[in-house]
């Protein structure tokens, strides 16, 4: 569920007659990052780049340890945290049908949700968690003090899938409210999962209707988005084709792709393709998910924001200046044995997936600048 900027580049795996030669020095670029990664130590990985005009898909390595099968080109993955972003686009939905004030306190549509003493009976700010000081907005940017619900990113997930259990969203943000505030809301950063929990509960809340249903008539339909999807409570293995994810553990690389959902949800959840996400993305920055006035607060980052999505955050999405000089803007996703970076600048989109971690960290911005810059 924890966002990480991590992102692997991949082979081509479309034919050279139909893409462009400035598509092809890309995939070229791509390719010798993505064999320093193989070198060291990564499984299996796709990439998909999208220039509006042609699609290329490339891969490197297996999608399984146990077969020496090829990857395919629409092959599933986890995307955990970039969930967080279709989240956001349905709050937005929501802001510019005028249901929801950016402004306004989650109190006022979750009244009793927020409100906690934390350990020892304090917050930082010695005043605990209050629902009546937290707005949708410091929600959306990570901004209101809540603390995370969750352990170890993935582990839950992978633990509770191995235990059979579920957890309810209610049930995740009881646990959050059972620490101490982190900060008083709207003065600091902290990205939390717990945010985007509340935010899922307050779709359900205002539309009267499950976000799983919201998210897909309000954008997976629309889109044609046909292979992706939010697993239900329970539902702990991927539809279809896939790559399996690994983790380091104790006892050495282990498969760690079957994880229930019903942990990261609204925060982290989601399975989908690389062609998918680009289709996606394409369509946010080109006004067709979120309307302009929302788009431009949901794209314009928080100074403050430096932990995840380089160099800032600011409504569901990172955004970051390639050396280039053009604006790339995006989410990444790490849930056990699934990193994923995925994103797009007015020009192409990229998504790149990862499904084990390599030994040496990647230059995450040299990669994003073979991908995406002219």
């Amino acid at each position: 569920m924890r966002s990480y900027l991590l992102v692997a580049a991949v082979i081509i795996g479309a034919t050279t007659a139909l893409i462009g030669c400035s598509t092809l020095q890309r995939a070229v670029e791509i390719q010798s990052d993505l064999d320093g990664l193989t070198r060291s130590g990564v499984v299996g990985s796709i990439a998909t780049l999208d220039d509006g005009t042609t699609t290329a898909v490339m891969t490197s390595g297996v999608p399984n340890r146990t077969n020496g099968d090829s990857i395919g080109k629409n092959d599933r993955v986890r995307i955990g945290s970039v969930t967080k972003t279709f989240t956001a686009s349905l709050v937005l939905q929501l802001v510019a049908e005028t249901k929801i004030d950016l402004d306004a306190p989650i109190e006022q549509y979750l009244p009793g949700l927020l409100h906690g003493s934390g350990i020892d009976g304090r917050g930082i700010d010695g005043s605990g968690i209050d629902g009546s000081a937290i707005t949708v907005r410091q929600l959306l940017q990570h901004r209101s003090g809540l603390p995370e619900f969750a352990g170890e990113p993935g582990a839950d997930e992978w633990i509770a899938a191995n235990e059979d259990r579920t957890l309810t969203p209610s049930a995740a943000v009881a646990i959050a409210l059972g620490k101490p505030a982190q900060f008083v809301p709207g003065t600091s950063f902290v990205y939390t999962n717990t945010n985007y929990i509340v935010l899922g509960m307050l779709v359900e809340s205002v539309t009267g209707r499950s976000y799983a249903d919201e998210l897909q008539s309000r954008i997976l339909d629309p889109l044609d988005l046909e292979d992706t999807y939010l697993p239900p409570a329970g539902e702990r293995d991927i539809r279809g084709d896939h790559l399996t994810g690994y983790q380091d553990l104790d006892g050495g690389l282990t498969d760690v792709s079957r994880t229930e959902p019903s942990i990261p949800w609204s925060a982290g959840a989601m399975v989908s393709t690389g062609t998918d996400l680009n289709v996606f993305w394409r369509a946010l920055l080109d006004g067709q998910v979120v309307p302009a006035e929302q788009l431009a607060e949901m794209t314009t980052p928080q100074v403050a924001a430096t932990e995840a999505e380089g160099s800032g955050y600011g409504l569901g999405v990172g955004a970051t200046e390639l050396p280039c000089g053009v604006t790339y803007i995006g989410h990444s996703g790490g849930i056990y044995g699934y990193y994923t970076l995925s994103g797009a600048t007015p020009d192409r989109a990229f998504t790149v997936t990862l499904t084990s971690t390599p030994k040496d960290q990647p230059d995450t911005v040299a990669m994003l600048a073979h991908a995406l810059c002219p």
